[in-house]
């Protein structure tokens, strides 16, 4: 039996969005897969092997890069990080979508190498109110939060280059509207649909 082929989604927008929260409640939908990103630092406790990361030594990597097989990478504190092209492309091809949560300049690395992703700006009510999740995290020093807050204004400028923006001001809107937008790619109008017109054509021919 023939299956449609899948959609990758890219999830962005600036720390402290909710982009994870949004993106666990995608995952629940069994059609849906998170992209599994390929790195060269070592695994944390708890962490398994094409799981939580692919974890490869630097020589793999640099491998993967002269192939290609990228659809973004960056270095993030002497290591590696890439979303391997594909491992997303098998997914899809077997009918799954594909969820990547990166961040604005992977996602816009990813679009271009791959024309057809659906990007997704995750955005907060406001500056201000952005500013209280991070600092309500407790995680990090003021001087970190306000360089997050400089990054996601950054980030915000982008906007333009996505196909969709959710505001997240309340999470379970948020992750409804979400939803909604896979909902809406199904049914897309496919680039080429002679085949489609075709088929109505022939039942009509047929008195069907």
């Amino acid at each position: 039996m023939s299956h449609s082929k899948g959609k990758l989604y890219v999830i962005s927008g600036p720390s402290g969005t909710g982009k994870g929260t949004i993106c666990a409640e995608l995952l629940k939908d069994i059609n849906n897969e998170f992209s599994v990103s390929m790195t060269t630092r070592a695994p944390r406790e708890g962490e398994v092997h094409g799981r939580e990361y692919y974890f490869v030594s630097r020589e793999e990597f640099l491998e993967n890069v002269e192939k290609g097989n990228f659809l973004e990478h960056a270095t993030v504190f002497d290591n590696f990080y890439g979303t391997p092209k594909d491992m997303v492309i098998k997914r899809l091809e077997r009918g799954r979508n594909v969820i990547l949560d990166i961040d604005v300049q992977g996602g816009l690395n990813v679009k271009a190498s791959m024309p057809d992703a659906v990007l997704i700006f995750i955005l907060p009510p406001s500056l201000a109110e952005l500013r209280k999740r991070l600092i309500g995290r407790n995680t990090e020093s003021p001087e970190i939060v306000e360089k997050r807050l400089s990054k996601a204004l950054n980030e915000i400028k982008f906007i333009g280059e996505y196909d969709y923006y959710i505001v997240n001001d309340d999470i379970e809107t948020a992750v409804s509207k979400a939803k909604a937008i896979l909902i809406a790619e199904t049914c897309e109008v496919p680039d080429k649909v002679r085949p489609i017109i075709r088929k109505y054509e022939q039942e009509q021919e047929k008195g069907e």
